[in-house]
């Protein structure tokens, strides 16, 4: 997948999976053939002996060629997902609010450098959030209707949720951000529940105290199994989307788990990404043509 895919890159996707003992049994493009997006998807027969030095691999030439390549098992359920549950912050929204609300309390860069570390993983989410929100103690609760008016989508946003409710997929917001920004984008994208944490607001001001449960990454793969178990959906049939550390441990038990546009460590330890492409690339993962 990419803005253009050329025959000389798709020779030497196949020509890399044949080292792999991989052959092609078929090759159909399902994007169309004027636009933004370029997605071919091979279908391949064989033994895999190697998955791990294949996926190393594969994320090599993603790189050295410009393009998302990513490689998954066909099933019933890739095509028929029942269940896509996804981050907010950086992956709905291109935007960490956290970051927004420092910006307008004037702390804008001791915030963002918390939630740097926090998201490539080299802390805690959970101490890295309560110590964040800590530094928005006072700020007035007026300036999170202007942040929320200036919030942009993620590029496919729109076109991917617009087809999962034509599909009758349920949707999940599930966000280390807040409910306030979350519950704005449910309206906008149809999005059918939301699992946020809650701004603790006295007398119109934010307090900096953190209200429980925490939606940390233990808390996302648990609401996703919740969500599953309630609806009686098999987790082979779910979806979920993230771009930070605190989203690998949904990612992980999901279906389908997609790092999108993350950072390297994400990236590496998702099972399938998308780095180049919007989030309507995600249609394309469940076999779905333009």
């Amino acid at each position: 997948m990419g803005r253009q895919v050329g025959y000389p890159a798709l020779r030497q996707v196949i020509t890399l999976l044949a080292e792999h003992g991989l052959s092609l049994s078929s090759l159909e493009r399902l994007s169309a053939a004027t636009g933004g997006n370029a997605c071919f998807e091979l279908c391949l027969q064989g033994p895999l002996e190697q998955p791990l030095p294949l996926r190393a691999q594969v994320l090599e030439l993603s790189a050295a060629l410009g393009l998302d390549i990513v490689y998954q098992p066909e099933s019933a359920q890739r095509r028929h997902p029942r269940l896509a549950v996804f981050d907010m912050d950086s992956t709905l929204i291109e935007a960490e609010v956290i970051d927004e609300l420092a910006k307008a309390a004037g702390i804008g860069e001791r915030v963002a450098a918390i939630t740097e570390q926090a998201m490539r993983g080299e802390i805690d989410f959970r101490a890295s959030f309560k110590a964040r929100l800590a530094l928005l103690d006072g700020l007035d609760v007026a300036v999170l209707d202007d942040i929320g008016a200036q919030l942009r989508l993620s590029e496919g946003a729109e076109r991917l949720f617009a087809e999962l409710n034509r599909m009758g997929v349920k949707t999940a917001i599930l966000s280390g951000g807040f409910t306030y920004f979350a519950k704005q984008l449910q309206k906008r994208l149809g999005i059918t529940y939301v699992f946020a944490n809650e701004l603790q607001v006295v007398d119109g001001k934010c307090t900096g105290v953190a209200v429980e449960p925490i939606v940390d990454a233990q808390r996302k793969a648990d609401l996703l199994q919740q969500l599953a178990r309630e609806h009686g959906i098999d987790l082979r049939e779910t979806v979920a989307v993230g771009d930070g550390a605190n989203d690998l441990a949904m990612l992980a038990i999901a279906g389908l788990g997609v790092a999108f546009r993350a950072k390297p460590l994400v990236r590496q330890s998702a099972r399938q990404a998308i780095s180049v492409l919007g989030l309507d690339a995600v249609l394309y993962l469940l076999g779905r043509r333009d």
